[in-house]
């Protein structure tokens, strides 16, 4: 004799859970090898910072002295206040403008991609660029960057607020010249 059970199969969160695919990205959909990881991107990053650091010595520094103003690297100082606004526009200007890319990016081959966009748009960029690095640029809040180690993607807090990675872009040319043969 068959029992009957009165058990309900799982509903509600539990089921979505088990039954969640892998989420599908409209634009730049590449395996997990092809996204650019920690060292390089950190590497890329010194990079970047040594090439504002001369901006900011040239745009600001040299004036600063010439006039006499004293280099404070708060933010609250007017000489703090204007290198915040070199950092953010480098990364903000050459990241939309160049299609993803900084100096440093250049140098090591690596690109910023969105995953809903064929191209980066202006607030995509404004959030990544702006936003995320002037929140993370803090000394505890730069942990956040770490997150990229962890993640299948890649990707740093500022880059889940924005829907992008970054990419190495020799296997992005390796894929496009073996699809094409």
């Amino acid at each position: 004799m068959e029992e009957e059970t009165n058990q309900r199969p799982a509903v509600g969160p539990v089921t979505q859970l088990l039954e969640k695919k892998q989420r599908q990205h409209q634009f730049h959909d590449y395996p997990d090898y092809f996204y650019a990881g920690f060292w390089i991107r950190f590497f890329a990053y010194l990079l970047d910072l040594a090439c504002i650091t001369a901006l900011i010595g040239i745009i600001i520094g040299f004036p600063a002295n010439l006039i006499g103003v004293s280099k404070s690297e708060e933010l609250l100082s007017l000489y703090g206040f204007l290198s915040l606004l070199v950092y953010l526009a480098y990364f903000i200007l050459l990241t939309k403008l160049n299609h993803g890319q900084t100096i440093g990016k250049m140098v090591f081959g690596i690109r910023v991609i969105c995953f809903e966009e064929e191209e980066l748009s202006w607030p995509t960029v404004l959030v990544r660029e702006g936003a995320c690095r002037f929140v993370l640029r803090g000394s505890i809040f730069m942990l956040g960057y770490l997150v990229t180690i962890f993640t299948p993607n890649k990707q740093h807090i500022g880059d889940y607020f924005s829907d992008t990675s970054v990419v190495t872009l020799n296997l992005l040319a390796a894929r496009e010249g073996f699809v094409q043969k």
